[in-house]
């Protein structure tokens, strides 16, 4: 049992690597730049320098030596738009994909100083210019490095009579390491080994783009709600699943056993939004008997309880009957009725007993959103559980909060599906872990 812990674990931790690594490609590779989105348009370049090295969007992708900088303008010259901080002189035109200049220069201005750190501006550019007495030419597209000096607070690309063209112009500055990149921030996110008190610290998702608070601490609270809220309805619909199919498969073929399997059918097929609109409409609002909106008493978590519990104990019936009626067929089952074992015994002690497998296995794809909550409940009902949270960082495109959430859930659903397995050993002592 022990080594079969320890090899599941080390197995996790490469599903949780392989996690990490697809939230990096959908956060930060397909996502583009966090800070330029929160900040928009207006914000300056010292402002979304800070916010891209708090966010680690600047940094290279993989590894690199170089990671973004707005000390000078970055610009692309493809579509002529207002480039701030840049100034062209000359003739100027615009080509296919580019801008054309003879006969001027491009003039940048420092935005704010850097001690001590080189920086670098990459040209990407057809014809031929002049940097810092540095002369450059190509006839195909190229891409030129140009290294202003530490005391230029202004630099030019001096352009000949000839046309030349140009596509894009960026800056980077040099940090320290070069496998400081955004893929090992994405790792430190969840484990960081620090030089002082606490040297290990956990899921170090930093603030919010929105509102700048800490992520940890929203994800500590809104847990609390959420749990408070789903566990009465995993347990509600656990019991209530169970023993239905139970009375289902006891009577079946008969009324009983019809009348339950269309309710639950019935169930499956309505809308969880049609439970909360009239659950709050009847329940709430015509009926008064229970609060519609907010949170801090019991009460206020009686509505939604009830309804999350109506709306998923349909799916719950049909899966529980479904094994049931499976394991009636089974030769033990069988002999115990021939024993004379009376209904409750058969039923309770042994098919129950044998059919924790599945009932285990469903129960683990349900427990992680015990912690995440429910995204319609909690937000029709005004939980501030994380399911409302989350909502919340959709509308605001708060793409930390959920790279947060997405990151926490996954880490659930292996660490919940590790316990499962464990628990079949206990369950049914037939299996043997090892194998």
């Amino acid at each position: 049992m022990l080594g079969y812990i320890i090899k599941r674990t080390f197995y996790s931790v490469f599903i949780i690597a392989g996690v990490l690594i697809l939230t990096f490609i959908l956060f930060r590779v397909a996502a583009g730049d966090p800070a330029a989105t929160v900040l928009g348009k207006k914000s300056s370049p010292l402002e979304l320098e800070e916010l891209r090295n708090e966010l680690g969007s600047n940094k290279p992708l993989f590894w690199g030596k170089w990671k973004k900088t707005e000390t000078f303008g970055s610009a692309d010259f493809r579509e002529r738009k207002n480039l701030p901080g840049i100034r062209i002189d000359g003739d100027c035109e615009q080509g296919e994909a580019c801008l054309r200049i003879r006969n001027g220069k491009i003039t940048l201005k420092r935005n704010f100083s850097l001690e001590n750190i080189r920086i670098k501006g990459e040209v990407i550019f057809r014809g031929g210019f002049a940097f810092n007495g540095r002369k450059y030419f190509s006839e195909k597209w190229k891409k030129a490095e140009i290294f202003p000096d530490a005391g230029q607070n202004e630099i030019a690309l001096d352009i000949p009579e000839k046309w030349m063209e140009i596509r894009e112009l960026e800056f980077f500055r040099e940090q320290k390491s070069v496998f400081d990149s955004q893929l090992a921030s994405s790792f430190t996110e969840i484990i960081r080994v620090n030089s002082s008190f606490p040297y290990i610290s956990f899921f170090n998702f930093g603030k919010t783009l929105i509102t700048r608070e800490d992520l940890k601490g929203i994800l500590w609270r809104g847990m609390w709600p959420s749990l408070f809220l789903m566990l009465p309805i995993f347990f509600g619909e656990l019991a209530a699943g169970i023993i239905l199919a139970l009375f289902a498969t006891a009577f079946r073929g008969g009324w009983t056993d019809k009348i339950i399997l269309f309710f639950s059918v019935a169930g499956m097929s309505v809308s969880y939004l049609v439970f909360i609109i009239y659950g709050q409409w009847y329940l709430g609002y015509y009926f008064d008997i229970f609060p519609v909106w907010g949170y801090g008493e019991l009460k206020y978590l009686a509505l939604p309880v009830l309804i999350g519990v109506i709306a998923g104990v349909g799916s719950g019936i049909r899966f529980y009957r479904t094994v049931f009626v499976n394991e009636l067929n089974r030769e033990y089952l069988r002999t115990a009725t021939a024993k004379g074992c009376s209904t409750y015994t058969l039923y309770f002690r042994h098919l129950l007993r044998n059919a924790l497998i599945p009932i285990i296995t469903r129960a683990a794809s349900i427990l992680p959103f015990l912690f995440t909550g429910s995204l319609l409940l909690e937000t029709f009902f005004g939980i501030p559980g994380l399911g409302f949270a989350g909502v919340n960082a959709l509308m605001n495109s708060d793409l930390q909060m959920i790279k947060a959430l997405v990151i926490l859930s996954s880490i659930l659903f292996v660490v919940i599906n590790l316990l499962a397995d464990i628990a079949y050993a206990w369950a049914d002592p037939r299996i043997r872990l090892e194998k």
